[in-house]
């Protein structure tokens, strides 16, 4: 049984599908069927009409930042397509966004994960063989170089990337929030404290969830 609020993002593969609605319909029925009973709302729908021939999901990053703005849920129709795209994967993950799937109501973020992992099992493998081939290549005589790095050095690497990870979030939420605090000042409100009641006027959650306030909409301006 559903309950929260969802994002919905539907996908159809070229600009004729997209104007007639063949392929939406059905879409937008599956992800109505599933949610049905439960304490729900679908706050939005992004349709992205693509070739084949793109790789960027820009109706997909509409999609996730709306998720984030309002600790939404995104809703798939169809994961089984998507899935084989790295590009989505990627981007899914990346975002943080906790998702459901229609027809495959077992998958999750752990999913995604798993499905990251295989590519990386793969590209380990990879790894594996270049690092075989090497040895042979030592073995007959043939001189390598390459740099041996100190634990210091790769724990300082590790701390470094954590907090570019953090930064990239951070970053990612100001971006996000940023239109909608414009769209605020255009109505006339400019003040620290105004912005901020409008955005929990809005029911957008804060960075750490809880109301917004005037130090972290002055924080925002100050990115």
């Amino acid at each position: 049984m559903a309950n929260g609020n969802y994002i919905a993002y539907y996908r159809v593969s070229t600009q004729k599908q997209g104007r007639s609605g063949l392929g939406l319909d059905a879409q937008r029925k599956a992800v109505k069927d599933h949610l049905n009973g439960g304490r729900w709302k679908l706050l939005s729908e992004a349709v992205e009409i693509e070739s084949g021939k793109r790789n960027d999901r820009p109706k997909l990053a509409e999609a996730l930042s709306l998720c984030r703005l309002h600790r939404a849920t995104l809703i798939i129709a169809k994961l089984d397509r998507l899935a084989r795209n790295v590009h989505f994967i990627s981007g899914l993950m990346e975002s943080g966004v906790e998702f459901e799937a229609v027809d495959m109501p077992q998958a999750n973020r752990l999913t995604v994960h798993i499905m990251a992992a295989m590519a990386e099992h793969e590209a380990r493998a990879i790894s594996d063989r270049t690092k075989a081939a090497l040895a042979a290549a030592k073995a007959r005589g043939t001189r390598l170089g390459g740099r041996q790095w100190a634990v210091e050095s790769v724990s300082e690497r590790g701390n470094h990337a954590s907090a570019q990870v953090r930064a990239k979030a951070a970053a990612k939420r100001a971006a996000d929030v940023q239109p909608i605090i414009e769209a605020i000042k255009a109505e006339g409100v400019t003040s620290l404290n105004g912005i901020a009641a409008s955005l929990n006027e809005r029911g957008i959650p804060a960075a750490r969830g809880g109301q917004w306030s005037a130090m972290q909409i002055k924080r925002l301006a100050i990115r």
